[in-house]
């Protein structure tokens, strides 16, 4: 029998994904039940759901797949196939260095010809022929780009990623709703980061929002993910202070990793995490 492959980072590019904070996560993983229901309410790349699972095997982990990243996982071969030929286009193209005049016709070609065909993960596609961090979700947003021979040279593999997982696709209220009072559930909650707007999410999260997703927090049973930009846990700290309302963080643990966008900016990731 084969070992099923365990997964440290997102098999395919996603922005936000936890892959650092997982040296935090696990240990306190084992703080919780083997047998629980995990709920991944903002499952994104599936990573979180993917490690529960693999170090819970009996457990029950929905991956709540609002981004549809299940389908580029599934399209990997076409993906692949894009990959290889563009590096075939780019092979005297210099590396690291901006894709110009027939380089860049013959890209835009090769890309042209899936995008008709019917299926181009622009978000995977994005990694190998722009700037690092920069992702585009369209041709015709690809047309504006500067682009950059940054080509994967190797084929991506999922084989497996996604084994054991239920995967639902739905609004995340809906799903909390359905599972907030059975018993033994744990909910993995990581939300967009406030007043962010990116390449790999659907919509602009507002304060509003953020404040809307506390409400799973209550008496429940979680792990949350949020960073100091977006001073959430000092916003609920003078809640609790100013008015009647509860501190949804009080009693939970905290862990932070500092995480760097450049070279010259970083901020904070923050998790806590409550099993009482």
């Amino acid at each position: 029998m084969l070992k099923k492959k365990i997964f440290t980072t997102a098999p395919l590019p996603f922005m936000g994904q936890k892959r650092k904070f997982l040296k935090q996560f696990k240990p306190a993983l084992a703080q919780y039940s083997d047998t629980a229901t995990y709920v991944d309410l903002f499952g994104g790349s599936g990573l979180l759901s993917h490690t529960v699972k693999s170090v819970y095997p009996n457990a029950k982990v929905i991956y709540n797949d609002f981004d549809n990243y299940s389908e580029r996982l599934k399209n990997v071969d076409k993906t692949n196939q894009l990959i290889a030929d563009l590096r075939v286009i780019l092979k005297d193209s210099p590396k690291d260095k901006m894709i110009l005049g027939e380089f860049r016709s013959k890209v835009l070609e090769r890309v042209e010809i899936d995008e008709k065909s019917g299926y181009v993960d622009y978000i995977t596609l994005s990694s190998s022929i722009l700037f690092s961090m920069k992702y585009v979700q369209s041709f015709e947003a690809l047309l504006k780009e500067t682009m950059y021979n940054t080509m994967r040279q190797s084929d991506y593999t999922t084989d497996g990623y996604l084994e054991g997982l239920e995967v639902v696709s739905q609004c995340y209220k809906e799903l909390f709703k359905y599972y907030k009072d059975l018993p033994n559930v744990v909910f993995l909650v990581d939300p967009p980061y406030l007043s962010t707007e990116s390449g790999t999410y659907k919509s602009f999260w507002k304060l509003r929002d953020y404040l809307d997703v506390l409400q799973v927090l209550d008496g429940t049973k979680y792990f949350y993910f949020t960073s100091n930009k977006s001073s959430i846990i000092e916003l609920c700290e003078w809640i609790e202070t100013k008015t009647p309302m509860s501190n949804p963080f009080t009693g939970a643990s905290l862990e932070s990793m500092n995480a760097s966008v450049t070279y010259n900016s970083s901020y904070t990731d923050i998790m806590l995490y409550k099993y009482e």
